[in-house]
């Protein structure tokens, strides 16, 4: 093995430890979001997130435009990855390819058993993977889990937010303006043609993300969509060696995506969770405990994630359309399709799209996912917790 590799972790190690440490603060601010909302300081916080700061609300500053700075960081990790790392080639594509797609169809078909009607068009909110959540269990578990099953999980989160990300552009867009998306497109144009002659420097590339993130707004696709926009434009030289750290200095995508680690993952995320998160359960009727829309999304979690993830897998290995991760028992992978059900940033994102103007079906929502999410991240830590490794190690694509 080449010793760099053993000086300097590589670029997917390096993000494992971000999105696990960040997982962890994440989970903290749900929690306060929560006693908040079912405090005597609820009102106030509710007041707050409605308060206008210029042109926009608190709450929409935070959902449309700090979240487009975590889309932004989520297009650039696809890119990077898709170009030039865990995900580049076929071979290391396929197995959390199927399992992604697995995992989006099946909880979809879930909450559309549970679900007619007006409250069908929240089908996508349990479809989306949390990769800082199920990360962040998987961190406290050490070494007990085998480093293929983390980049496994990582690969599969990240085919999942590009799965997330296309189908909020196709099905939660609203009546476009065709003036500012006319004036999107030319914006557009313009951070390719930088790309294309070879404008290195940061800054002009993110002039014009902010003008397309404004027009974007306002032409009726969601503003955060901007952010993945902006992230595909963004050079990335390709290294000859993944293991050779240097390259890093001098793409432009690797120095975005590292000075965005941080402030997205213990910034951005955590305030996005203490913006959102906060349900007022005690002021809620009972039935929405049990409403269609709560147990779809739970179920969907819950039930679809796990079946769709480890089922499409297990398939696809026994057909031999891909190999299984190296050093996995099967218990193992059970307990990482567990864990693709924490749902919570994503799922949360898409339940604001999926219910605009419906504050109880919102909640709804929220509880499913609250509820999805925590049995599912219990039962997945406590099955690798205790779960063997395998000691036969299978040929993978994906190497740790």
């Amino acid at each position: 093995m080449n010793h760099n590799a053993h000086a300097r972790p590589s670029a997917i190690r390096r993000f494992l430890e971000a999105q696990s440490s960040s997982g962890i603060v994440l989970m903290a601010s749900a929690m306060a979001a929560l006693l908040i909302a079912n405090s005597p300081l609820g009102p106030s916080y509710e007041t707050a997130l409605h308060a206008y700061v210029g042109p926009l609300s608190l709450g929409h500053w935070i959902n449309d435009g700090l979240m487009a700075v975590f889309f932004l960081l989520v297009g650039l990790e696809i890119k990077r990855e898709v170009l030039d790392g865990q995900l580049s080639t076929w071979p290391r594509r396929t197995l959390p390819g199927i399992a992604a797609l697995g995992g989006m169809i099946t909880p979809a078909l879930v909450y559309l058993a549970f679900n007619r009607g007006p409250t069908a068009g929240g089908w996508a909110i349990p479809a989306a993977t949390d990769i800082a959540f199920a990360l962040g269990v998987i961190a406290l578990l050490g070494n007990r889990v085998p480093a293929s099953l983390r980049i496994f999980l990582a690969a599969l989160a990240i085919i999942d937010d590009l799965g997330a990300v296309v189908i909020i552009a196709l099905f939660y867009t609203a009546e476009l303006s065709l003036p500012d998306l006319a004036g999107a497109s030319f914006a557009v144009a313009v951070l390719v043609a930088f790309n294309w002659l070879g404008v290195r420097r940061l800054t002009p590339y993110l002039l014009v993300g902010l003008v397309l993130w404004l027009l974007v707004l306002r032409s009726g696709i969601h503003a955060t969509l901007a952010g993945v926009i902006l992230a595909f434009t963004i050079p990335i030289t390709l290294t000859p060696s993944r293991s050779d750290g240097d390259m890093d200095a001098i793409s432009p995508l690797h120095r975005l995506e590292h000075a965005l680690h941080l402030p997205v993952g213990f910034l951005i995320v955590p305030i996005f969770g203490l913006a959102n998160a906060g349900v007022p359960i005690l002021g809620l009727p009972a039935g929405a405990f049990a409403a269609p829309v709560t147990l779809g999304v739970a179920a969907g979690l819950l039930v679809g994630k796990v079946a769709g993830v480890y089922g499409f897998s297990t398939l696809a290995i026994r057909l031999g359309f891909a190999d299984a991760p190296a050093h996995a028992g099967r218990l193992q992978m059970l307990g990482v399709a567990l864990l693709c059900g924490i749902g919570f940033t994503m799922s949360i994102f898409i339940t604001l799209l999926a219910f605009p103007d419906d504050p109880l079906l919102q909640a709804e929502a929220k509880i499913g996912v609250l509820a999805g999410s925590l049995v599912s991240g219990g039962l997945g830590y406590t099955l690798l917790r205790f779960a063997r490794r395998d000691a036969q190690p299978d040929r993978s694509p994906i190497e740790p």
